[in-house]
């Protein structure tokens, strides 16, 4: 292969830069040094640019490499190349730098978040989080105030999948907890029991089919609420007989019994979406195991994502 077919194909930029230190310096020898590459690296990177051009850029003595009047007349475009292609790749590093603003959900904790953030770094990925509900993801991918968003789907179209269950301070003593149950009749005392809906799972996909479910067992329309908060859903599950629908993960930070539906089945499906055409793929590839994590899924959709309390 001739010899200026390698440069072009390899390191034009490099043959420049070796061309412009061996000039201010006079020396292969001092020039390559500073250039921080073999003298003979500089020596076939020049060559190849002679070859190329077809003339000498130097003229060669035992001492001293002299630019030939062709060679003045070439330095200042190759030195102009040089500057450019640092500019260029100083420009890459800031790029590579520059936060890459996430819109997580509201249920991350924050040791889960700082160990995402972290996790990224380790690939040269600065995450700037915004922590939202679904709905406000959704928003902000379309004003694209962030580049990417992981969004709440159905299952079906999920990348992450958890489950959801029931969630009371008493241990129930069953297998699973049947919304029926929670049926209140003409001899019943006290106040009705309440299923809790948290933010992240006030989503047709979720909150839906359990409206269905209530209304087919014969609840109150009031036995099913909607939390303007996590918190305030659980400080009513804490104080009274209420369940709160949830993940495993979740009940066991709150201390809260959890079991599956007897009725229905019902997961969070999450999937990760970017911002008018980009691709999230890369920050997936990188990040789908400790996104998994954050959001409690463990392993990809389809996975159980956690065990009864």
């Amino acid at each position: 292969m001739p010899i200026w077919h390698r440069v072009r194909r390899v390191d034009l930029v490099g043959a420049c830069h070796a061309f412009v230190s061996v000039s201010e310096h006079g020396s292969f020898t001092v020039g390559a040094a500073a250039a921080r590459m073999s003298q003979s690296v500089a020596s076939r990177r020049v060559a190849a640019l002679e070859e190329r051009f077809g003339e000498q850029l130097f003229e060669r003595t035992s001492r001293r490499a002299v630019l030939t009047p062709f060679g003045r007349d070439m330095l200042p475009a190759a030195r102009q190349l040089v500057q450019s292609a640092e500019v260029l790749l100083n420009e890459a590093a800031a790029a590579k730098r520059k936060p890459w603003r996430l819109a997580v959900p509201g249920i991350c904790s924050t040791a889960g978040l700082a160990r995402l953030v972290a996790e990224a770094r380790g690939y040269g990925v600065t995450l700037d989080l915004r922590v939202a509900a679904p709905a406000e993801r959704r928003e902000l991918i379309h004003a694209q105030q962030v580049r990417a968003a992981v969004l709440a789907v159905p299952e079906d179209e999920a990348t992450w999948s958890v489950p959801l269950g029931l969630a009371g301070a008493r241990d129930p003593g069953v297998k699973r907890v049947y919304v029926e149950t929670l049926r209140m009749g003409r001899a019943s005392a006290g106040p009705a029991r309440r299923v809790w809906i948290q933010p992240e799972d006030d989503v047709p996909h979720i909150r839906d089919p359990l409206t269905r479910l209530r209304d087919a067992v014969g609840l109150r329309p009031a036995q099913l609420v909607a939390a303007a908060d996590l918190t305030t859903a659980a400080a009513e599950v804490l104080c009274a007989h209420d369940l709160l629908l949830c993940s495993p993960a979740q009940a066991g930070e709150l201390a809260l019994h959890w079991r599956p539906i007897g009725e229905i089945t019902l997961s969070r499906g999450f999937a990760l979406a970017a911002a008018a055409d980009g691709n999230p793929q890369h920050i997936e590839a990188r990040l789908g195991d400790a996104l998994a994590r954050l959001l409690g899924a463990g392993t990809r959709a389809g996975a159980s994502g956690g065990a009864a309390a």
